[in-house]
C-alpha cells in the first residue's frame, strides 16, 4: 500500500458515517463481498466514482484520445449542477471516494467549488480527486478556494520544457512550472495532496527521471506513471507496446530507481497476462459521464461506442445493474475480452517489469 492511499483511508476512517447511516454503509460492504464470493454479475452501491463535470479542455494534448477517432466524435458539455447533486445523493452515505474530473479539464467547471462543498457536507470524510492541467486562467485563486477540502489534486505533466510543450500543445511550460510551484505552496500546510501524474510514451520517456527531479524541486511528494493506453487511439498499432519491453525503456526505469528520493513513485497500466480479469473497473470505480451516459471506464469514456444507460434518467443502481452491464461483467467472469477494450494496456500490453 502507497502512502498517499494510506493517508486517505485514516481520513475516511475518522469520519465514517454515523448514525443510521453506518449501517447502510457496513451493510453495503458486507453486500458487495457477498456478491464478490458468490460470482454475482450484480453490484453493491458503489465505494468510488468519477463524475466527469467537464468534457471540454483547453489544449489538444498529442496523448490524449480527445484528439484521435474516438474522441473528434464525441459529444461535448459540462455536468449540470443539480444533475451533478443528484448521483451524489445516490452515492451517499456508501461512496468513500468521489473523483471529479474526466476527459476534460476540471476547472472548466465554474460551479466546482459548490459541488465539492455538497459533498464535504454530506460527510467531510469522503475522498474528493481532482486532475487539471494546471494552466487555464485562474487556475491558482481555483485552487486556493478548495485547498484543504480536496484531498488530492493530480497535476498532468508529460515531460520538461520542449517535450512538455511538444506534447501538451497550446500549453507553455514555464507558465505551467509558476502555476505548479504556487498550487504546491498553497497546498503545503493543508490537508490536501499535490500530485504529479505522466503518461510515460516513445516520445517522453527519457524525461522520467526529470519529472521526479522536477517534483522534488516544487516540493511535491508523490509522482505517478501511466502507460500510455491505446484502446481509443486510433490509428496506433498494438506493437507499440513492445517498446515498454525495449533496452532502451528499461535503462530510462534503471535510470529513475537509482536516484535516490523522497518522493513517492507509483505506476499505472503496467499490462498483465491474465488478460480481461487483470481490470477491476467492471466491478468498482465507475464513470458518469458529463450527460449523464455510464460508459465502461475512465480509460475509454465514450457513451457513443458503449453506453450502460443514462444514470440522470434511470438512476445509478439501475444502470450499474442493467442488462448490459451484467453481460460486460459476465464476459469478465469468462475472461472474454469485449471488442470496446482491444487495445487496453490492461488487456494487450505484456506486463511491464517495473
Amino acid at each position: 500500500m502507497t502512502k498517499r492511499f494510506l493517508e486517505n483511508l485514516w481520513k475516511r476512517a475518522k469520519h465514517l458515517p454515523g448514525g443510521t447511516d453506518f449501517f447502510q454503509y457496513t451493510g453495503n460492504k458486507i453486500q458487495h463481498a457477498a456478491l464478490k464470493l458468490t460470482r454475482q454479475t450484480r453490484v453493491a452501491h458503489p465505494s468510488t466514482v468519477m463524475l466527469e463535470l467537464s468534457a471540454h479542455c483547453n489544449l489538444k494534448c498529442t496523448i490524449c484520445p480527445r484528439e484521435y477517432g474516438y474522441g473528434e466524435e464525441m459529444d461535448m458539455g459540462l455536468m449540470e449542477e443539480e444533475n451533478a447533486k443528484k448521483v451524489i445523493d445516490e452515492l451517499v452515505p456508501y461512496v468513500d471516494s468521489i473523483g471529479l474530473t474526466g476527459m476534460g479539464e476540471t476547472l472548466m467547471y465554474k460551479k466546482i467549488e459548490s459541488i465539492v462543498e455538497y459533498i464535504k457536507a454530506k460527510n467531510e470524510g469522503i475522498i474528493i480527486n481532482i486532475s487539471t492541467n494546471a494552466v487555464l486562467p485562474k487556475t491558482i485563486e481555483k485552487i486556493g478556494a478548495m485547498a484543504g477540502k480536496l484531498d488530492t489534486i493530480q497535476i498532468s505533466i508529460d515531460g520538461i520544457d520542449d517535450v512538455y510543450n511538444s506534447i501538451r500543445v497550446q500549453s507553455d511550460f514555464q507558465l505551467f512550472k509558476n502555476n505548479v510551484r504556487q498550487i504546491a505552496d498553497i497546498c503545503r500546510n493543508t490537508s490536501t495532496t499535490v500530485m504529479l501524474n505522466m503518461v510515460v510514451t516513445q516520445e517522453n520517456f527519457f524525461h522520467m527521471k526529470e519529472v521526479v527531479l522536477f517534483a522534488e524541486e516544487m516540493g511535491i511528494g508523490f509522482v505517478n506513471y501511466t502507460i500510455f493506453n491505446l484502446a481509443c487511439i486510433s490509428g496506433v498499432d498494438l506493437s507499440y507496446y513492445d517498446f515498454y519491453q525495449g533496452e532502451a525503456f528499461q535503462a530510462e526505469v534503471k535510470r529513475l530507481q537509482e536516484h535516490n528520493t523522497a518522493v513517492e513513485v507509483t505506476w499505472s497500466g503496467l499490462g498483465s497476462d491474465k488478460g480481461f480479469q487483470s481490470c477491476s473497473l467492471p466491478w468498482s470505480h465507475f464513470y458518469v459521464c458529463w450527460n449523464g451516459e455510464m460508459a465502461p471506464c475512465c480509460a475509454k469514456p465514450f457513451p457513443k461506442e458503449l453506453s450502460f444507460g443514462n444514470v440522470f434518467k434511470e438512476g445509478l443502481m439501475p444502470v450499474l445493474n442493467s442488462e448490459g452491464f451484467q453481460d460486460f461483467r459476465t464476459k469478465w467472469l469468462k475472461n472474454e475480452t469485449p471488442d470496446f477494450c482491444r487495445g487496453c494496456h490492461y488487456v494487450d500490453c505484456k506486463k511491464v517489469n517495473i
